[in-house]
């Protein structure tokens, strides 16, 4: 990929995660990145297809967090500096789950969640310590997975934050389990 697309699909990437799909602009991301939009329509066309280079820049992004997560052994400090090092590929995230009416979001949120599911549900097997069946596991990491994505924000998906949720995460699934 050229230094020029990727300016654009980084700083397009970044302006989704934080602010939303809907302040996605041509003319803004070009003032941002200090080009003319004629560059922007000469690598890309449209904003759908810049779009579809945002999704596919951001499945690239969940296979690196997946392989991270695969090699980590604790949540604390492993997966937590993992996360905290891909905040903005965790708010785009977000922003696809916002827009899940969206028919093309929601087939990539479902292939976000397949490709995170195992490397993380392996970490947390080995730290809570239960015994569950497989689609307990996978419906509790749903669950959690939607709670999470409801409470994050660029000001507060920190390491503390982080820290916190997993703690306070850890102990309500434990005393629901008796232990």
């Amino acid at each position: 990929m050229s230094d020029s697309r990727l300016l654009w699909i980084q700083k397009g990437y970044e302006l989704v995660s934080i602010y939303g799909f809907e302040t996605l602009k041509i003319e803004k991301l070009s003032r941002m990145i200090e080009k003319p939009k004629s560059s922007f329509y000469y690598l890309f066309v449209d904003l759908e297809n810049f779009t579809k280079h945002l999704i596919d820049f951001h499945l690239k992004q969940c296979i690196l967090i997946s392989e991270k997560e695969s090699l980590c052994e604790t949540i604390d400090p492993g997966l937590v500096k993992i996360l905290t090092e891909h905040k903005i590929d965790l708010l785009f995230n977000k922003q696809l789950r916002i827009n899940r009416h969206n028919v093309n979001f929601k087939d990539i949120i479902i292939k976000t969640d397949e490709i995170g599911l195992d490397p993380f549900l392996n970490i947390w097997k080995r730290d809570l310590g239960l015994i569950m069946s497989d689609s307990q596991w996978s419906n509790l990491f749903s669950l959690v997975l939607e709670n999470f994505y409801l409470q994050i924000h660029f000001e507060i998906l920190t390491e503390p934050w982080l820290k916190e949720y997993f703690s306070k995460l850890k102990s309500v699934i434990l005393g629901i389990a008796g232990k």
